[in-house]
């Protein structure tokens, strides 16, 4: 019965309808003392779940927002998809890098690194980080990059 659940709360008893579209609840309760009875109620209920799905299959999806995150708790290079990393051949070889990803589209993901061994601590995250800040301007456009660079710079991480 997807859609439709069973309330049984102190004096509220009766079958519940919620469906959602661009964000929004279309909800509506059909009570069992209304409809005399718990298989009355439920049959109205269904009428009432086909009834809002036509209708709710006539509105046109709108295109979901991209979300813009600028902090995670998880994070520890203090950018948001700068991370270090640390990569083994098969000899047992440590490569170091810095690793940076970024989303071009909805479910497109994408990477690639700045090693360590080649430019060094500093230089490699400095690079990774203009990186990560080129691709944000690219793909969401200078109002963010802008905000990510403030946020940076009250860090004390320059760029």
């Amino acid at each position: 019965m997807k859609g439709i659940s069973r309330i049984d709360s102190g004096s509220t008893h009766g079958w519940f309808v919620r469906a959602y579209k661009n964000g929004k609840t279309y909800s509506k309760l059909f009570s069992d003392g209304k409809w005399k009875g718990s298989e009355p109620a439920l049959g109205a209920a269904r009428d009432h779940r086909g009834s809002l799905n036509d209708r709710l299959a006539k509105i046109p999806a709108k295109p979901r927002g991209r979300r813009i995150v600028f902090r995670d708790s998880r994070n520890t290079t203090g950018v948001l998809g700068v991370s270090r990393s640390v990569k083994r051949t098969p000899a047992g070889v440590a490569s170091e890098s810095f690793a940076v990803t970024w989303r071009p589209e909805p479910g497109v993901q994408k990477c690639t690194s700045f090693s360590i061994n080649k430019y060094g601590e500093d230089k490699a995250f400095k690079l990774a980080v203009a990186f990560r800040l080129k691709k944000l301007r690219e793909i969401h456009g200078q109002a963010v990059a802008r905000k990510l660079r403030g946020m940076l710079e009250e860090k004390g991480i320059a760029v």
